[in-house]
């Protein structure tokens, strides 16, 4: 078994791949990040990938995510997948769906603040990822360190003000 975390390179899934390194080094669990790359500009400008005038390059751009996963979880694995179109979020949730249940996962780390609310967005990747029943999911709404003394926290990825 091991800890998933789709990882998009957002704030939150940063917190969430660091909330599962903190776990991992406390239940020797191995860890690693699952993403998905459409091939198409707008998407990377959401995601802020790229600028607003820059070229897209998909390979520059999965180069700079796997880099800051090994920055943040050096002895994760960063498995990724490259797709052709734009779909809707719940068909990018499916791919990612799909990458974590070939890990088997014990839990899968997800980075959100819309996850669990009483009104759920349906642009939500992680609203779709978490409704899967293979595994339990941990949600990382804040990047705050954990609140849990067992749990080395991952001092370089916190602030000094969240201390």
């Amino acid at each position: 078994m091991t800890f998933v975390v789709p990882f998009d390179g957002s704030e939150l899934a940063e917190a969430a791949l660091v909330r599962a390194v903190e776990y991992a080094r406390a239940l020797d669990q191995e860890i690693t990040t699952v993403t998905v790359v459409p091939e198409r500009k707008r998407y990377a400008r959401e995601k802020g990938w790229i600028d607003e005038d820059e070229p897209y390059n998909v390979e520059v751009t999965i180069g700079r995510l796997r880099e800051r996963v090994h920055t943040l979880a050096p002895d994760a694995a960063f498995e990724y997948e490259r797709i052709r179109e734009f779909p809707p979020e719940d068909r990018i949730a499916d791919h990612v769906e799909r990458l974590a249940r070939e890990h088997d996962p014990s839990v899968v780390f997800l980075g959100s603040d819309n996850v669990g609310r009483v009104v759920t967005p349906l642009t939500s990747v992680g609203v779709h990822v978490a409704s899967e029943q293979d595994y339990d999911v941990f949600i990382v709404r804040q990047a705050e360190p954990p609140k849990l003394e067992v749990l080395e926290p991952h001092e370089e990825f916190y602030d000094e003000e969240s201390d």
